[in-house]
Formats: C-alpha cells, sequence, structure tokens
C-alpha cells in the first residue's frame, strides 16, 4: 500500500514501534514512511485507537511496551498478513478466518454473559467492518 508523499515521492506501509515519551513503546504500529525525505505519518485509519492508548497513557508513564496488533484489528490483520506462514494465503482468506474466530469468541462471550469482553469483540468486528478491508488496504 502506497500514498504519496508531500516531497512528491511514494510512502510504503509498513509496521513501525512509536515511542512515547521516552518510555512506552508501542509495536507493530501501521505507518507510512517516505523513503526520500524520511517523513512518517500514521496509517490514518488507525490513528484514533493509537491517540485513545496514547490519551490513557497520561503525561507520566510507566515504562512499557505495548503491542498495537492487540488493541487494533487493522494492525493485527497486517500483522497476520506479513508472517511468513500466510505468504500464500489471499488476504481475504486472512480476514475472513479472522472474522470467523471472532464470531466465534462473540457466542462465547454473550453465552458467558461477559458484557466487557462481549463489547470487546464488538468492537473488533467494527473496526474490520467500518473500514472494509481488502487486499489493497493491507499489501
Amino acid at each position: 500500500m502506497h500514498k504519496q508523499c508531500k516531497c512528491g515521492s511514494s510512502m510504503s506501509i509498513r509496521l513501525r514501534t512509536v515511542i512515547y515519551q521516552n518510555k512506552v513503546e508501542i509495536e507493530n504500529v501501521p505507518i507510512f514512511s517516505c523513503e526520500m525525505c524520511q517523513r512518517s505519518e500514521v496509517f490514518a485509519e488507525v490513528k484514533p485507537e493509537l491517540t485513545g492508548i496514547i490519551g490513557k497513557l497520561g503525561n507520566l508513564p510507566e515504562k512499557q511496551q505495548l503491542h498495537f496488533n492487540e488493541i487494533s484489528e487493522i494492525a493485527h490483520l497486517m500483522v497476520k498478513v506479513t508472517e511468513k506462514k500466510h505468504a500464500s494465503d489471499p488476504v481475504e482468506k486472512i480476514v475472513g478466518e479472522r472474522i470467523n474466530e471472532l464470531l466465534d469468541l462473540l457466542l462465547l462471550a454473550q453465552s458467558l454473559a461477559d458484557e466487557p469482553w462481549t463489547e470487546e469483540i464488538r468492537k473488533r468486528l467494527t473496526q474490520i467492518s467500518k473500514h472494509s478491508l481488502s487486499a489493497n488496504d493491507l499489501n
């Protein structure tokens, strides 16, 4: 996936580590990067989740490491499609398998009447459907 940089070059998307306040490492954040001018910007579709995490950390966070793919479903799917074991799998298959996995978890959470877990799974499903991910979004 690419986009035009302000310098005129092409920016490509990569999973990077974002460091907040020199204390918190947030791994696997989708970032557009330009090799020509070194400009970087967070993938717009995940920016709300990232700013939400940073907001919860506050101005004086403890030293820690977070995995963004455990919070953002888009980042989770990007990690999945870049794994070597999925190299030959179509993106649509990976997305479909993840949706089925989440639906199974949703049924389990509902049967246990675990409302916070149910809401978390619904949020993840919404992230996928809201962005209607396609092969072009994840490659």
